[in-house]
C-alpha cells in the first residue's frame, strides 16, 4: 500500500509529501538507488524528488511500524490505550513510555482526594523540596548502612533529636530506629518488652509461656503484634463514658505475667490522650503493694509529634521514670512523606541485645533492630529535612494552627442540633469527634452522613467505638497539615447540608456501614 500522497509533478521526478502521523517509516532515497535513510528524519512537508529506480526501491521499503516509542504519535492512540490496561497476566509486548504513563496516571483519577481525606492520620500535603529529596534518594536502600552510611548517619540524627524532645536523659546516648511506619514501631517496643520480662523471669527461675500486655483501646497493630508474637492481649472494655484506658483498671488486669502497660498519646477512635502520668502512678502503687515493676510503652503514632508543641507541660513522654519507649509516625503528624515511622528506648539498657544485630559503619559497629530488611531512605532523609526546615517553631506555629482550626469547625458542629461533641480539638490532637444525639429517632446513622458528604469528595470515618461501648457509633475529623481554615469551613457547610437532607428524607432501613478502617 502507497502511504505517501501524490504531489503535482516536477520535470520528469514524481514528489512525494511526507505524512508525520501516518508514513514515518516510509523511506527516502539519497543521491544513490542503495543509500537509504529513514523518511521521519525528512523535514515535515519537504518535496522529496524520486525517479522510476529510487521509486521502486522506496516502495519495498515500507513496512509496518516498529514497536518503539517513535511510532506512537498520541498516546491515546498508542495500540495499549485501545482496550482495557492488563489486570491478570503480563503483556507480551512493550509499550510507549508515555502511554502508559497516562494511562496509569488516568486510573489514579478514580482515587479519592487526599487533601479532602479528613479521616486519615497520614501526610497529604508535602514540600516541593521535600518531593526533589525523594527523587534523589529513589535508588537509596535504607538498610544497607555500609553502602550508605550518610544516610545511616541521618537516621540516628533524628532518633537523637527525638530522644531529646521526648526528654530522654542523655539523648545523644539514647537507641532506637526509623521503620515503615508507627505499627512496625509498636512491634518492636513490645517485642522489646516481651524479652526483658522473659530475662527477668528466666533469672528468677519462673516460667515465660504466657506473657501479656494490658491495654485500653488501641490500634489493630496491637492485636497484630499479640497473635503473631504470642502474647495475650488484655485489653480493657471501656464503661460508663470513658474514652481510654483509666489508671483505676490497671490493679485488676495487671499480674506477673504482664510485659507492660501500653499507653496510647491520641487514641484512633475519639484522638483524645490516656494519661501516661497518671498510669505510671498506678503502676508506682502497685509496685509498693505488691512487688510488681511493670514497664509502660507510649504508642504515640500521632500525638508525639503534637503534645511536644502544643502541650509541653504534659507529662507523657520519657519525663515520667516508668516510660520505657515510645513510637511516632513521622508519616502523621511529624509531617513526614508516608513510609516513616520512630521508635526509641529511654536507655540503650531498655533494648535487649538478642534483638540487636550489628553492621560494619565506617569502620565501627552500627547496631540494627528491624523487622523489613530492604526499604527506600527518602522518608527518613525528608523526615530530617523537616525538622531542619521546620525547626521547633515551625512546628508549634503549624500544629497550633491544625489545633485552632480543629476546634472552630468542633464549635460549628456543636450548634447542628443533631450532632452531639466527644471531642471537641481541645487538649489533645487537632480533630474532632462527635456522635448522633438520638440516633434512635435520628431517621438516619453516621454511616448515611459519611455516604452523602462522600458525593462532595469528602472522606470521612464513621465506627463503633471498641468493646464495651459497641452501640455508640462515632464520626471523626482529622486536620493535617493543609487542612485550612476556609476548607474546614466547606467541609462544615457540607455537613449541615447533608444532616439537613438527610433529616428531610430519612432512611429507616439504612443498609449504609463502615466501609474502611484507618489508622
Amino acid at each position: 500500500m502507497n502511504r505517501s500522497r501524490e504531489m503535482p509533478q516536477c520535470g520528469t521526478a514524481p514528489y512525494r509529501l511526507r505524512s508525520v502521523l501516518r508514513a514515518p517509516w516510509l523511506w527516502k532515497f539519497s543521491d544513490g538507488p542503495n543509500i537509504a535513510i529513514p523518511f521521519a528524519q525528512v523535514p515535515f512537508h519537504e518535496p522529496v524528488a524520486l525517479n522510476s529506480s529510487q521509486e521502486y526501491h522506496a516502495m519495498t521499503f515500507l513496512k509496518s511500524p516498529p514497536a518503539t516509542p517513535d511510532a506512537v504519535a498520541d498516546e491515546y492512540a498508542a495500540t495499549i490505550s485501545g482496550s482495557s490496561l492488563p489486570k491478570y497476566r503480563i503483556p507480551e509486548a512493550s509499550s510507549d513510555r508515555r502511554a502508559v504513563f497516562d494511562l496509569v496516571r488516568d486510573e489514579l483519577f478514580m482515587d479519592g482526594n487526599s487533601r479532602q481525606n479528613v479521616a486519615t492520620f497520614c501526610t497529604t500535603y508535602a514540600d516541593d523540596e521535600v518531593r526533589r529529596l525523594m527523587d534523589l534518594s529513589i535508588d537509596k536502600n535504607m538498610i544497607d548502612k555500609d553502602e550508605y552510611p550518610q544516610t545511616a548517619e541521618i537516621e540516628m540524627r533524628c532518633v537523637h533529636m527525638l530522644a531529646d524532645l521526648w526528654h530522654a536523659t542523655k539523648s545523644w546516648k539514647t537507641t532506637g530506629c526509623s521503620t515503615t511506619g508507627s505499627s512496625e514501631a509498636c512491634m518492636l517496643g513490645g517485642l522489646a518488652l516481651k524479652w526483658q520480662w522473659k530475662k527477668r523471669r528466666e533469672a528468677q527461675g519462673k516460667p515465660t509461656d504466657k506473657p501479656n500486655f494490658v491495654c485500653g483501646p488501641v490500634q489493630v497493630c496491637w492485636a497484630k503484634f499479640a497473635r503473631y508474637f504470642d502474647v495475650e492481649m488484655r485489653q480493657v472494655p471501656l464503661s460508663g463514658d470513658a474514652t481510654g484506658l483509666r489508671p483505676e483498671d490497671l490493679a485488676r488486669y495487671c499480674d506477673e505475667n504482664t510485659i507492660g502497660v501500653v499507653a496510647t498519646l491520641g487514641i484512633t477512635f475519639t484522638c483524645v490522650y490516656e494519661p501516661v502520668k497518671a498510669l505510671a502512678g498506678a503502676l508506682d502503687a502497685l509496685q509498693a503493694n505488691v512487688g510488681l515493676d511493670i514497664p509502660i510503652h507510649v504508642d504515640a503514632a500521632s500525638g508525639g509529634f503534637v503534645a511536644p508543641f502544643i502541650q509541653p507541660d504534659l507529662e507523657w513522654d520519657f519525663s515520667v521514670p516508668r516510660v520505657k519507649s515510645i513510637n511516632a509516625s513521622g508519616h502523621k503528624y511529624g509531617l513526614a512523606p508516608l513510609g516513616v515511622g520512630w521508635v526509641v528506648w529511654r536507655s540503650t539498657q531498655d533494648l535487649p541485645d538478642e534483638l540487636i544485630f550489628r553492621v560494619d559503619y565506617l569502620g565501627g559497629d552500627m547496631p540494627t533492630f528491624a523487622l523489613n530488611f530492604s526499604r527506600p531512605a527518602g522518608q527518613i532523609i525528608a523526615q530530617y529535612y523537616m525538622l531542619l526546615r521546620l525547626g521547633r517553631e515551625g512546628y508549634r506555629h503549624i500544629q497550633q494552627e491544625c489545633a485552632d482550626t480543629a476546634q472552630a469547625l468542633a464549635d460549628g458542629l456543636a450548634k447542628i442540633d443533631e450532632l452531639e461533641m466527644i471531642y471537641d480539638g481541645r487538649g489533645a490532637l487537632p480533630a474532632v469527634c462527635y456522635k448522633l444525639k438520638h440516633p434512635e429517632t435520628a431517621g438516619f446513622t453516621l454511616f448515611d452522613l459519611s455516604d452523602q458528604v462522600r458525593m462532595r469528595g469528602w472522606q470521612i470515618a464513621s465506627y463503633k467505638l471498641p468493646a464495651g461501648r459497641e452501640e455508640t457509633i462515632v464520626q471523626r475529623v482529622l486536620i493535617r497539615r493543609g487542612v485550612t481554615r476556609d476548607m474546614a469551613a466547606m467541609l462544615l457547610e457540607d455537613i449541615r447540608h447533608a444532616v439537613a437532607h438527610l433529616t428531610k428524607n430519612p432512611v429507616p432501613h439504612s443498609t449504609a456501614g463502615p466501609t474502611f478502617h484507618h489508622d
